[in-house]
């Protein structure tokens, strides 16, 4: 073996027990009690957790929107790494009129020696034809079996309608393919959006426009939508930064009743509420949606508790202060978007583990297990077995920690969790049996992630 660590407490998403773990050629070689080390490296960590790296499948790196770039994929997955996020995904979305082969092209080589840690790419479409339809069977079966669709997003001509939405998910059934789709009404959030973007209100309200222009039910009602015509098509669907707690609701009597309907949501939904948009720095908030009450981050915790919310991811989109300053008031030139790829994990088992007694198995499940499976890369990722590749995080579940920017690896000026306490945050972290962090530095190297092809099919 290469390397053994020893003396840990291993979590999957179904047990919790004291064992080494043996790592060769960047593999999980052996998992027991006092395994032989020989000549390999020990590391001791004795008192740690030893789980399986975090897995973010919704992130945004190096997006152009509103007229700039989100944070690049270098510093974006140096910041995942120290975090003990050892995979993401981020999305390939078609230009109308062009392919998305094209896109999926583009993607890649924007990300070629830059990414930290291994990475994967979603779809986005935007054109639905028949050229993209056959696209999509296609690379259900190469490696890319999940593509995102917007309900919004009506004047930029990105927007699925419903018969395009039906459309797609038709077919799901016979691809194992996976419909990921942002849930709004676009009709009526543009209604709103120009009844609020008057010089008056916005200077009365400032960013608290924001959240008037978008209220909890122009998302439920679009997930609504969403369940039905999964149910009457029996595709696959699964919703996207969900953040409101009708909108757990909703998914959690879909799945009851046999839709095969998931949903993800996200650290800034449960730990903030839209009194965020009254301070004075309420646009670095922004995002789309929006977090929204209190009442909607308990709803979202029960639907993770109850398995009606499966995924814990970011939707990390991160353009500093600078970048958000260019709203100038205008809460519709606010750049959506916010950091979260590097505090995952640790503001996740303060808020989860410490606060509301979910176990380690759960938040293992939220954070690596379930995307894995669902998104098509277990058991190569998202447990520690052997054979599976050797990307581990040794935690520290009694390290205290205040959230600070300025001592994080993120190149971002802000944090929406700062001055946040925490209870628990990575020691160190493993990408392929490589040590890549240490106690929030990063060791790693550009370049050093992989492509990774999918399978299509995943459930949870």
């Amino acid at each position: 073996m290469d390397l053994v660590i020893a003396n840990g407490k291993v979590v999957t998403d179904e047990k919790v027990f004291a064992a080494d773990v043996g790592v060769k050629n960047g593999k999980i070689a052996a998992i027991g009690k006092k395994l032989p080390a020989g000549k390999a490296e020990v590391i001791d960590a004795r008192g740690k957790l030893v789980l399986p790296g975090g897995i973010d499948m919704h992130v945004h790196l190096n997006l152009f929107f509103c007229g700039t770039y989100s944070e690049d994929w270098d510093t974006s997955t140096a910041a995942a790494a120290a975090g003990g996020v050892t995979t993401v995904i981020d999305y390939a979305i078609q230009t109308k009129g062009k392919t998305l082969q094209e896109a999926v092209e583009s993607r890649i080589a924007d990300a070629k020696d830059k990414v930290a840690i291994d990475y994967g790419l979603h779809g986005g479409i935007t054109d639905w034809n028949d050229r993209t339809r056959d696209e999509l069977r296609r690379y259900a079966r190469t490696g890319i079996p999940s593509f995102k669709m917007f309900m919004i997003y009506r004047s930029q001509g990105w927007m699925a309608d419903d018969g395009i939405l039906f459309s797609a998910l038709e077919e799901t059934r016979s691809t194992g393919a996976l419909i990921m789709l942002h849930a709004e009404s676009a009709f009526v959030l543009d209604l709103l959006t120009e009844r609020y973007h008057t010089p008056e209100l916005m200077k009365t309200h400032g960013a608290w426009c924001h959240t008037l222009a978008r209220p909890d039910f122009t998302e439920y009602e679009a997930i609504q939508r969403a369940a039905t015509w999964a149910r009457v098509t029996g595709g696959r669907v699964y919703i996207v930064h969900m953040s409101t707690a009708e909108g757990a609701r909703i998914v959690a009597r879909a799945k009851a009743d046999g839709v095969a309907i998931w949903a993800e949501t996200c650290p800034q939904y449960l730990l903030l509420t839209d009194r965020v948009f009254k301070r004075p720095d309420g646009h670095l908030f922004g995002t789309c949606p929006q977090v929204k009450k209190q009442e909607d981050s308990d709803g979202l915790l029960l639907g993770l508790k109850s398995g009606a919310v499966q995924v814990l991811s970011t939707d990390t989109c991160t353009f500093d202060s600078k970048q958000k300053a260019m709203w100038e008031g205008d809460f519709t030139r606010i750049p959506f978007g916010m950091p979260g790829l590097e505090t995952l994990l640790a503001t996740m088992h303060t808020h989860l583990v410490g606060k509301h007694r979910f176990s380690l198995q759960e938040l293992v499940a939220l954070t690596s297990t379930n995307p894995a499976r669902l998104f098509g890369l277990y058991p190569q990722k998202g447990t520690i077995a052997v054979g599976s590749d050797a990307e581990l995080v040794m935690f520290d579940p009694a390290r205290r920690v205040t959230i600070d920017h300025e001592k994080l690896v993120t190149r971002c000026d802000w944090s929406p969790f700062q001055g946040m306490k925490l209870t628990g945050y990575p020691h160190l972290t493993l990408s392929r049996g490589r040590v890549v962090a240490r106690d929030g530095t990063f060791l790693g190297e550009r370049g050093w992630g992989r492509f990774l092809k999918r399978k299509a099919g995943g459930v949870v």
